[in-house]
């Protein structure tokens, strides 16, 4: 599944970024924690958070990230938005909740990838 298919099949807002729509999911992260996501996200993961400064972008580019998605409504600081545009690494958005959205991503990537495949998680803290 592509980026862009995730922005059509649950409405997300585009940032910035949009060079990287094509980019293909490999599965989720949620957590607001950098350190945690830097130790334990995976290439090709959407990760889900409510951070909006720069230091996401940072972070999501170190790790080959396919996508942000900002929750709760929260728009991209402007040098997010510069570091995400030349990165080529999309920042979306939703007004839903990070829990809601990441049982959303979940189905949505075991129902593409089938069964025998499910998407990669980690939201042992509930984040």
């Amino acid at each position: 599944m592509k980026v862009s298919d995730l922005v059509r099949e649950l409405g997300l807002r585009v940032y910035s970024g949009e060079k990287g729509l094509e980019k293909e999911i490999t599965g989720g992260y949620a957590s607001d924690l950098l350190s945690d996501v830097m130790g334990n996200a995976g290439d090709g993961m959407v990760w889900i958070t409510l951070q909006t400064h720069r230091n996401i972008m940072a972070i999501a580019s170190l790790k080959e990230l396919a996508a942000v998605v900002l929750v709760r409504g929260l728009k991209p600081d402007a040098d997010t938005v510069a570091s995400s545009d030349a990165e080529n690494i999309p920042v979306l958005g939703t007004q839903e909740r990070a829990f809601e959205l990441a049982g959303k991503l979940y189905a949505l990537l075991n129902d593409k990838l089938g069964e025998n495949e499910p998407a990669s998680h980690n939201n042992e803290k509930g984040n």
